[in-house]
């Protein structure tokens, strides 16, 4: 999420004096050292880049902006260095790690960008510029990040154009609601409890990785949608109707569109039951 504002930046002719990102991982399946895609880009571009944020002490820079960094700076750093943030929310709902995926999760309609300053708390800056973004019922985390990458770039290049001037305290939407934070998200957070409402489920789906089990092993849902069902399909159990998969739910169904049995490639639920010929007293879950 933090390279299209640094192509935004560069783009809009900022001097960039120096870009800090995390320290090379190894990826794939040989293991290499890998750089993040923000270090990558940034090489790419001809920039400099480091893995220690004291080392933008030492550049002269007016400003830093910070985009996705993944840990809190310390106060020493922010005592000489003035830093804005682009935070993927509304603030001060959602604060912390996971805003988009928890915007989803809880049904939110809307969520959105938003330019703060950086200081000690988690999140808890006066705010430079926000811009409201919608929430598709069937929008998925993957296609939400990237319309609020989009309209944060542009918030942002607009911002410092203008000037950082005026900030205003975090004030929430519904001005009896107090701050929200977005914890990290865990496996367990994207297990698929079928006793629960069909439209819980579908919005773990949305954010990705969400999972049960059948026949004992772990089973990856990745696409679905909300149905009726009259019939009272029991939770967890399948049923293919009208060529439909349909998994049923503490409160309605899902339609199962693209799956994943363990140690497989993402299918087709149709192809699946095809292949497994699930019967109707097995349940996801078990």
């Amino acid at each position: 999420m933090a390279v299209p504002p640094l192509v935004a930046l560069h783009e809009a002719g900022f001097d960039i004096a120096l870009v800090v990102s995390a320290p090379d991982k190894r990826r794939g399946r040989g293991s290499e050292l890998s750089p993040t895609p923000v270090k990558a880009k940034a090489i790419e571009l001809g920039l400099p880049v480091s893995e220690s944020i004291h080392d933008a002490l030492e550049v002269d820079a007016d400003l830093a902006v910070v985009v996705a960094f993944g840990q809190l700076i310390k106060p020493d750093v922010l005592e000489q260095l003035a830093m804005v943030n682009l935070h993927f929310s509304l603030l001060p709902r959602w604060r912390g790690a996971a805003p988009v995926e928890r915007a989803i999760l809880e049904g939110d309609s809307v969520t959105g960008a938003g330019v703060m300053q950086l200081d000690v708390g988690l999140d808890t800056g006066d705010i430079y510029a926000e811009a409201e973004v919608s929430i598709g019922d069937d929008q998925t985390a993957d296609e939400l990040r990237v319309e609020l990458v989009e309209v944060g770039s542009q918030l942002l290049v607009d911002t410092l154009r203008a000037g950082l001037t005026n900030p205003r305290p975090q004030i929430a939407h519904d001005s009896s609601a107090e701050p929200v934070y977005a914890r990290k998200i865990f496996t367990d957070d994207l297990r698929l409890d079928f006793d629960r409402p069909a439209v819980e489920l579908h919005r773990m789906v949305r954010v990705g990785n969400a999972w049960t089990t059948f026949r004992g092993k772990r089973f990856k849902v990745w696409q679905t949608r909300i149905v009726d069902d009259e019939r009272g399909l029991p939770p967890g159990a399948v049923e293919v109707r009208d060529s439909k998969v349909l998994a049923g739910a503490g409160e309605g169904a899902l339609e199962l569109v693209v799956v994943q049995p363990e140690g497989k490639a993402r299918q087709d639920a149709k192809a699946w039951t095809n292949g497994a010929q699930p019967t109707g007293d097995e349940r996801f879950g078990s």
